[in-house]
């Protein structure tokens, strides 16, 4: 028999947590990981149509949002109350222009008031007041990006491509990465009404096709008060540092480029079709995920892993290591730290993956799940989303 002593030193992960996906087939899932090692769908819902695309979670309140990427047919942001055992139901919904994907809570008294959503085909920024309601179905803005030529990858580059909404640590501003453009669009916020004012764009290098950003930052080491984005560039397989300077006058938050790193090992040439995906922020750490990289097998791609000094926010390559997934569009860290969940879409899988929190760096695989039907390699079908429901 254990000793209480071993049993209080069980990792908070042993015990049974719950986790939320979504398919692009529209299904939302449930998953429950009763311990490291066992990992089960125990709960579905149908969204009714469209593809979700998205999920974004109000921990506090219970409430998920979901977004639809779908462009045809009746499109809309769904909200769900999330159950104590991870089940859901849907609370509300509103029609949208449809193709959102990635989306962000901001505004309001507790940053939670409003929801931006990324319109990757309509080149746009859309934000809704919350909760969803009949009265609320009008966005509030439609914010719509042109550019005056394709850029140097014109079968990617045709138009403004808006992949990202996030919020920066201080919840003043909102950025953009927009794929097409090579630019991260940024905004200041009117907390009151929701408003978005756009501000003088960041520019990446030709080619990058910026996809999404997470920031580090004093909150993340005690031994700095520089503040760091990272964003993950889709086209060029690489991630950027920038510097975020705040000005004193209460104007726009500015991006200064700090460096840029592959997301493969130096000498490696990205395949054909292979492109860069998600990239998290944890401590002093950064992770990236590649897309049909293959590095570890057929139907495994890898995760990237950086260093970040935790004096100056500088960055360096460590390694990649197996993602347990083919095409891992989503990854998310949880709450202590110790469990990386990868969903890959094309194998339509959740992999639980163990993480030091101490070196950073990434292990073997604990569980692993299958998830609906699994998608075609490049199509837009496939498992969509993964996150840790705490």
């Amino acid at each position: 028999m254990p000793s209480l002593l071993s049993l209080l030193l069980l990792p908070t992960s042993a015990v049974a947590s719950t986790l939320l996906v979504s398919h692009f087939e529209g299904t939302l899932y449930t998953l429950t990981l009763s311990d490291t090692s066992s990992l089960s769908v125990t709960g579905q819902v149908s969204t009714g149509g469209g593809m979700p695309s998205w999920l974004t979670l109000d921990s506090e309140a219970k409430k998920l949002y979901v977004t639809d990427e779908a462009w045809f047919g009746t499109t809309k942001l769904s909200t769900y109350a999330v159950a104590a055992d991870g089940s859901l139901t849907k609370e509300a919904e509103t029609p949208t222009p449809g193709g959102e994907l990635h989306s962000c809570l901001y505004g309001g008294d507790d940053g939670k008031g409003f929801i931006a959503a990324a319109q990757y085909n309509g080149g746009a920024v859309i934000n809704y007041k919350l909760p969803l309601s009949p009265a609320a179905s009008t966005p509030i803005q439609h914010l719509k990006f042109t550019m005056s030529s394709p850029g140097p990858r014109p079968d990617r580059q045709d138009a403004p491509h808006i992949h990202s909404t996030f919020t920066d640590p201080t919840s003043r501003f909102l950025l953009s990465g927009d794929l097409g453009a090579d630019v991260i669009r940024i905004f200041s916020i009117d907390p009151a009404s929701g408003k978005l004012t756009e501000c003088p764009a960041a520019a990446t290098a030709r080619g990058d096709g910026p996809r999404h950003g997470a920031f580090w930052g004093p909150a993340d080491s005690a031994d700095s008060d520089v503040t760091v984005l990272f964003t993950v560039n889709e086209l060029g397989n690489s991630v950027t540092a920038w510097d975020v300077k705040y000005p004193a006058d209460g104007g726009c938050l500015t991006l200064a480029k700090k460096k840029t790193i592959g997301t493969l090992p130096s000498g490696k040439t990205p395949p054909s079709g292979s492109k860069a995906a998600e990239v998290r922020v944890r401590d002093n750490f950064v992770y990236a995920t590649n897309r049909f990289d293959k590095s570890f097998g057929q139907n495994e791609d890898s995760i990237a892993l950086y260093e970040i000094d935790p004096a100056t926010g500088d960055f360096e390559f460590v390694e990649i290591t197996s993602a347990f997934a083919s095409f891992p569009r989503t990854f998310e860290i949880n709450g202590d730290g110790t469990l990386v969940a990868v969903g890959g879409q094309t194998s339509s899988n959740v992999a639980i993956i163990e993480r030091n929190v101490t070196t950073g760096r990434l292990g073997g695989r604990l569980a692993n799940v299958a998830v609906g039907r699994p998608g075609a390699e490049m199509n837009e079908d496939g498992l969509s989303a993964v996150i840790w429901n705490e």
